[in-house]
Order: structure tokens, then sequence, then C-alpha cells
């Protein structure tokens, strides 16, 4: 492993399937994906089978309150183990180059490891890489769970950089051709073709690394944003998998508190993270929204009530035929209007927000519904991508009811970072489910 402690990164060793593997049924999708939706990982289950896959490797978040839960998480640790001892991996030394195909493009990114050193998840943290959106420090624990005393990593952490000149990841993909391709394929149900490249030639390894120095220089910084001498440098944001890189650091400062001698984890791999580095320029990555579905609502009736209440009447709702014309309503907002929609069984709402104390229409939002929540006015809350999960989980059952939120500007991301912390959990996605990232690769976290 190449070690560059300055930029807070690594150059690693990566395990990638071994040739003649089904490449459609080894990749899935990253497992905080269709949360709601059994129904997709069954069909997942069903397409894989008993084939190698990094299905037998993660815990989809679906089944977090499976009664199972302890046994699911040994047979995941059991089968790491057992696809290493049947040889189910090839390695390869250095960065990989990434195309993935979305609804909008080819999305480019680059694979390789952050140092947890360098990464602080707290909301003010001003650290070289920084959470993005506010951490759910009730999710970590049962993701420790399954990283400690696990045999590897699968990443579908996507971390940004704010890289208008394409500084870090142009010089990949203009040299592209030039580099040893290690795989293309399509992914399952449609999710467009993946293919990756090993950045193998020295002279475009120096590019990138030539790159990435342009990016971590402090006057250069300083002066994209305007900000004083002396602000700290924010390198890498993360974009997906904040969670799962909070568990990476929480299992990294274990192993320290546990360490008699720190010259024992010099080198450990427990010190880094494999991720996907992409640019929050690259025209393919679209930011959208995470709507809210509250389930089963004790009085439905009740809620645009307590609604009006929470926020002593500074919220104006207005009924709308369709989904359509609500959406119209919302993202027709003009300037700093916060404006969300309510889904009902057969009805549609805007909501919107009169002197908001937020920033973001999803922090008024959000500030409701968990003092809703706090009220045990409904049994649950999860965090949607897309419209017609949104539109079929809200319709599911009587009680549930659905929020629709605008896109968030991905221009603003890293300046509100930067001066103004974390944003609310859960503020935007970076493409819609099926665009996020596939597990391939890995890394060994054992010696």
């Amino acid at each position: 492993m190449k070690i560059f402690s300055s930029l807070g990164m690594a150059i690693p060793e990566i395990l990638l399937p071994a040739e003649g593997l089904d490449l459609q049924k080894w990749s899935v999708i990253a497992c905080d994906q269709y949360t709601s939706e059994p129904e997709y990982w069954k069909r997942v289950e069903e397409l894989v089978g008993e084939a190698p896959s990094t299905l037998h490797l993660i815990y989809p978040e679906v089944y977090l309150n499976s009664p199972d839960k302890e046994a699911r998480i040994a047979r995941i640790q059991a089968a790491m183990k057992d696809y290493l001892g049947r040889g189910l991996f090839r390695e390869v030394s250095g960065m990989i180059y990434v195309e993935r195909e979305t609804a909008h493009g080819w999305r480019r990114g680059l694979l390789f490891c952050l140092d947890l050193e360098a990464y602080d998840y707290n909301p003010r943290a001003s650290s070289l890489i920084r959470a993005t959106e506010g951490t759910i420090i009730e999710r970590i624990p049962p993701r420790v769970k399954i990283r400690e005393g696990a045999a590897l990593e699968a990443p579908h952490i996507m971390i940004l950089v704010d890289d208008p000149d394409h500084l870090l990841i142009g010089p990949a993909a203009d040299h592209s051709r030039e580099l040893s391709r290690l795989y293309e394929f399509e992914l399952m149900f449609n999710s467009g073709r993946l293919r990756g490249f090993l950045v193998d030639r020295p002279e475009v390894e120096k590019m990138v690394m030539d790159g990435l120095q342009r990016l971590a220089s402090p006057g250069e910084f300083q002066k994209k944003y305007g900000l004083p001498d002396n602000t700290p440098l924010l390198l890498f944001a993360v974009g997906d998998g904040n969670h799962s890189l909070a568990t990476a650091k929480t299992i990294w400062e274990r192993a320290k508190a546990a360490a008699r001698n720190p010259e024992d984890l010099r080198n450990s791999p427990l010190r880094y993270a494999l991720v996907e580095v992409v640019n929050l320029h690259d025209e393919s990555l679209v930011f959208e929204p995470i709507h809210r579905v509250l389930f089963e609502v004790r009085q439905p009736d009740n809620l645009v009530p307590n609604l009006v209440e929470f926020f002593n009447g500074r919220v104006e709702l207005r009924e709308h035929h369709d989904f359509e014309e609500m959406k119209q309503a919302v993202n027709a907002r003009r300037n700093q209007e916060q404006i969300a929609g309510l889904v009902g069984q057969n009805s549609f709402h805007s909501i919107r927000f009169l002197q908001p104390k937020h920033n973001l229409t999803v922090g008024s939002l959000q500030a409701f519904l968990d003092d809703y929540l706090k009220k045990k006015e409904a049994s649950g809350l999860d965090y949607v991508h897309g419209d017609d999960s949104l539109l079929n989980l809200s319709r599911q059952k009587p009680g549930n009811l659905g929020f629709y939120l605008p896109a968030m500007d991905k221009c603003q991301l890293f300046p509100t970072v930067i001066l103004d912390g974390a944003l609310p959990r859960k503020t935007f996605s970076m493409g819609e489910a099926w665009e996020k990232r596939f597990y391939l690769e890995a890394r060994k976290l054992i010696g």
C-alpha cells in the first residue's frame, strides 16, 4: 500500500472476483437501498441463488430487525473467510478507474483508500474528510457487529471532491484506453453497465496524484470559497455511505484503544477504508431528494393540525388534484422558499414553511417528524429514494403518509458544509436508488 498521509489517502491492493465468475450475480446494490421493499431483495436472492456473490458478504438493511440477526452476521463473516480460502478473488495493486452507466450518462470515479485518522463525522468537524449529513448514531452499533472481526470490506461508500477543472479523475478518464481493463458487464435488473480499469501506467498515476495535490492546496482552497487564511481544508466530503465510513472509524478507534503498542498498528488495514471518489462536477452526477414516509400513523386526520401547531401557524397548506400537480408546486419554489409535499391515500397537499428556522426544507420538515415520532404518533419513519417508491409506500396501508422533498443544488454542498457544518440527515441522494454503487471490489481487513 502506498500511503499519502498529508492527503488522507492510500493506494491499496484490491480484491476482484476471480476470472470466470458471473459478475452480474456477483455484483449487488448497496445494502442501504430498498430498505422498505423486501420484494427487491427477494428478487436478488432468487437471481443469485447459491452462486458466488457479494450478496453473501453484506447485510441488506431491510433485514436489520429480523430475529436471525446474529446468525446472519455469522454467515456473512464465514462466507468472507470461505471466499478467501477458495480463491474466489484475484488481487490487483493500484487505483481503479470506474465508469458507471446511469440515467444521466456515464459517472466516473476512482477507487482508493481513505485514512480514517483524517475523518470525523461530527457535525462541526474541521477534518480533511467530513460527513455532509448528520450521522444517526444509533445506526452504527449494528454495523459494527458486522465489520468487527470481518475478514473483508466491500465498499459502497462514495466520496465527493469539488473539482471543477477535473484535475483528479480527468487524467484517468482521458487515458483510459491506455489502462488495463479489469471488467465490463451489465448490472442486474437493468441498472446500467459497469466497467473498471487499473491505473497501472505510472505517468497516469502521477497526473492523478498531482491533481489531488492541487486540490489539497490550502491557498487554492481558501481562494475557491473566499475563506480567511487558516480555514481548515475540506478535501473529501462523504456523498453516500457515511454510516459505513463511521463504522470503520469506530472499529479503528477501538483497535487503537485496545493496542498495547501503537507501533503494532502502523500498517493496520483497519486504519483505512476503500471508497469510490467522484467529482461533484461530473455531468452525470445528479442530486436527487430523499423523501420520507411515516408508517402506521395513529390518527392521519390529525397530522395537519399537529403540523400547524408545531410551527405556531407559520405554515400554509394547499390541496392539489394529483401527484404531478403537487410536485410542480414544490419544484416551482423561488429563491429561499421552502415547500414540501404531503401524500395521503387519496390526497395531495403542498406545505409552505413561513419564516423557517432551518436553511433547508428538509431541516424544517425533519424537525417536525422527529417531534412527531417522539410523541409515538407513528410506528416508524423511512427515507425513500424515487417517486414510485414514495407513492407505493404512502398508499401501501391506510395509516401511511408520504412527504415529497425538492432536490438540493449540488453546488451548495461544499460551501454549506465548510461554513455551517453537516446538513440534516438524508438531505440528498446521488441519483435514484438503482444508480447507487454496486458491490464488486473488496479489500482484506486481516493480515
